[in-house]
């Protein structure tokens, strides 16, 4: 099962999608948003291209865990998504997404201007493979120990 993951911004929306077991995640692209019916053209190429089955949208939770201004904006963005889009969509916690991608970027001792070209692409990586590493957690929960 493919999935993608989002990093939903006002401007840009990062993309990453996992492998087909659903064991990685890999960066794909950043969409420069000029429009709800341009993001959806390009969503919708990508989900048919890879054969998307589900979506996976960072939801910017602040410090304390509750919602601010971004986060209500990533709601209404999903729900909207949700009506035009019949895959399942669920939200991650993105809290430290940004900030480790930027860290990450940094470290790799890339250009103030290429980290900005990449951040979001960054941070769908790290929403998604946490993601994906929780659900990988949960199932194995649930397998005999040997």
């Amino acid at each position: 099962m493919r999935i993608m993951g989002l990093d939903v911004g006002l401007k840009t929306i990062g993309v990453a999608v996992s492998d087909e077991l659903g064991i990685t995640a890999q960066g794909l692209k950043i969409i420069k948003r000029k429009g709800m019916e341009d993001d959806l053209r390009e969503l919708s190429s990508i989900i048919s291209k890879f054969r998307i089955e589900k979506i996976v949208v960072g939801l910017p939770k602040k410090m304390d865990g509750t919602l601010g201004r971004q986060a209500e904006m990533v709601l209404e963005w999903i729900e909207w998504l949700r009506q035009n889009i019949s895959l399942p969509v669920e939200t991650w916690d993105e809290r430290f997404s940004t900030v480790e991608a930027s860290k990450t970027l940094i470290r790799a001792d890339l250009s103030r201007k290429r980290r900005k070209e990449v951040v979001d692409k960054l941070a769908a990586v790290l929403i998604l493979q946490g993601y994906l590493h929780q659900t990988v957690r949960q199932k194995n929960e649930f397998l005999p120990s040997t």
